[in-house]
Order: C-alpha cells, then sequence, then structure tokens
C-alpha cells in the first residue's frame, strides 16, 4: 500500500511516500481502507522527534493519528463491526499510520461514522473531539453553571471544545485572533477575547476551568483567572507526575516529568488550583458519544482545507507554517 512515512526524525524531509506492506490484521482488530485523515500538531511534533519520551516510535513508521474510512476485513473476535461499515477512528497511540491507504485498528478503539458528515468532516474529528471529551468531561468534570476558559478557540480542539462546553451547560470564553471573532461567536462563545487587542488575564476572573492548548506564557497567566479550587488541563505544558505514573514511566523519566512540570505545579498551588497535564487517548466508546452529539446537531466540525492524499507534505506545511485559518486540515484519498 501507499503511505507517508518518517524515515528519520526531523524537518520536513524526513517524512517521504514510500510503498510499504499492508497492515497484519489481529484476532481483535478491524482493517479499515482510509477515505481521509486529518493534520495534527502531534504529527509534526511526533515527526520532529519530540515526543520520543513519551510515544518512541522506531524509524521507518507511518505518520497520521486520526482517520474516516471502510472497514473490509475484520478478525476472528470482532463483534462490533462488519465488512463494509463506514467509520471513524484515532487509533491507539503504539499504533498510529493514518496518512495511509490501509489501517489496522482494534475494534475498542473505532466507532461508527456520524451519518451527517462527510468522511473528510469526520476525519477532522477524532483527535480534537476526544481531546476536548477527556479534558472537560473526564479531567475537569465541567458541569452545568460554570465557566471555563478555551485557548485558541478557533483551533482543532477549541472549536470542538467551545461546542462541548455550550453543551454541558457552561459559561464559555475563549481566546482568537480578530479575524476569528465572529466564528468562535458562531460556535457559541459567550466571552470572546482578541488577544491581539486584550490581555484575557486581566478581563477574566472566577473560571471554574481552563483548558489550554498554547502552553508557555499563556499556560501560567492562566492560573491566574482561576477561582481557589478552579482547574487548568493542559494539553501543552509540561508532563506531570500523574501522566508519568498514568505512563507507566520509568523512575528516571517519572524525576524528569516531575522537574518539568515543577514550576507550573509550584504556581497552581500559589493560587489554590491545580495543574493538570492531558495526552489523548483513543476511545470508540466516546467517538460515539461524540457522533451522537454530531448527528444531533450539537456539535459541528470545523474544516479550514482539504489536500489530495499525494500532497499530504504540503499539507503538513500548510498547517506547520500555521497557515490553517480556523478548523482542521484534511487529506483525502483519491476516489
Amino acid at each position: 500500500m501507499k503511505a507517508f512515512v518518517v524515515d528519520r526524525y526531523g524537518d520536513a524531509d524526513g517524512v517521504q511516500p514510500r510503498d510499504v506492506p499492508d497492515p497484519q490484521v489481529g484476532d481483535s482488530d478491524v482493517l479499515v481502507r482510509i477515505h481521509a485523515a486529518s493534520i495534527n500538531p502531534l504529527d509534526l511534533k511526533t515527526r520532529a522527534g519530540d515526543l520520543k519520551v513519551i510515544l518512541p516510535y522506531r524509524v521507518p513508521f507511518v505518520l497520521g493519528n486520526d482517520l474516516a474510512g471502510t472497514i473490509v476485513a475484520v478478525g476472528a473476535r470482532v463483534t462490533r463491526f462488519a465488512v463494509g461499515d463506514e467509520v471513524y477512528a484515532r487509533p491507539d497511540q503504539n499504533r498510529i499510520g493514518a496518512f495511509a491507504e490501509l489501517i489496522a485498528m482494534n475494534q475498542d478503539d473505532v466507532a461508527a461514522r456520524p451519518v451527517t458528515l462527510t468522511a473528510e468532516e469526520a476525519a477532522s474529528l477524532p483527535l480534537v473531539g476526544l481531546t476536548a471529551w477527556q479534558g472537560l468531561v473526564e479531567r475537569a468534570n465541567l458541569r452545568p453553571g460554570q465557566k471555563v476558559l478555551i485557548h485558541a478557540g478557533a483551533g482543532g480542539v477549541g472549536t470542538i471544545a467551545i461546542q462541548l462546553a455550550k453543551h454541558l451547560g457552561a459559561q464559555v470564553a475563549t481566546t482568537v485572533s480578530g479575524a476569528k471573532v465572529d466564528l468562535v461567536g458562531s460556535l457559541g462563545a459567550d466571552v470572546v477575547i482578541d488577544y491581539q487587542k486584550q490581555a484575557f488575564e486581566t478581563i477574566l476572573r472566577d473560571y471554574d476551568v481552563v483548558l489550554d492548548t498554547v502552553g508557555g506564557v499563556t499556560l501560567e497567566k492562566s492560573l491566574r483567572v482561576l477561582k481557589p479550587g478552579g482547574i487548568v488541563v493542559s494539553v501543552a505544558g509540561p508532563p506531570d507526575p500523574a501522566f508519568a505514573k498514568e505512563l507507566g514511566a520509568n523512575p528516571v523519566v517519572r524525576l524528569a516529568m516531575a522537574a518539568l512540570s515543577f514550576r507550573i505545579r509550584q504556581r497552581a498551588r500559589r493560587h489554590h488550583v491545580t495543574y493538570s497535564f492531558l495526552f489523548m487517548k483513543a476511545s470508540g466508546d466516546q467517538l460515539r458519544h461524540l457522533g451522537s452529539l454530531v448527528d444531533a446537531g450539537t456539535i459541528r466540525p470545523v474544516v479550514d482545507r482539504i489536500f489530495d492524499f499525494e500532497a499530504t507534505r504540503d499539507a503538513l506545511a500548510y498547517v506547520e507554517e500555521g497557515r490553517a485559518k480556523a478548523g482542521k486540515v484534511v487529506v483525502r484519498m483519491s476516489p
């Protein structure tokens, strides 16, 4: 099959189109012919080798973290799906490879594609949808009437998180550039901060939750907008000891992660709030919940641009250069 393979860690030249063997299908696996896949910042960080401590992939490997397609084969123990089913998925972190014609995944990581979405729209949703769900529902336990700040509201995670938070009954604030104010307003944001003109930390007060996708100074400033007992859930900040334990990391890695996050955890304690690092996990069950919200009209994906599969390297460059205006960038297989 054709695939885009990371031959070596580093810059864009490390990703090349290759012919590789078709995936092997285990007893609990489904084999999916991919119709579309999406580009995520995670792909760029993985290609660069920035996450080797967390994701120690051995080169060469196929890149790509979420997709939509059709099941073409099933393992002997598969009970949830049949050949011909239209599905979408974020494969387990140890089995990525969406920039390819085929992928094999455990059935537990797969869900039926929402019937109201095209393959391209569905492919844009799994990673960012699961990130929003696990950040707001699982980690923050966001409840009706609470206030949540969602950074980068026009981004992939932000566009879904705003809609999910509104569904959960929260009051939503978000940060965007001025050109994207109308978009996030249409998604349900109650308070929109143009970060090019306003300092969110001087405007917002007594928030219960912050969902941070930016990290750095933005993460540190976010502590100031939380009320005592609040929580900032970050996908861009440093890994914390809880994540190291969850990862099953060795003692050396645990100490390193504790050291990396010591400063932000200490600052959080001074503000009487909690810092929590989130690394999203695959979950077919959660994708089914998200799919029902999509088909009910509660959540809609935002797609910025669609590239042909042959132009996957161009799609990666488009995202890396910050040219995407809002939502997700998708690559689709040729008919």
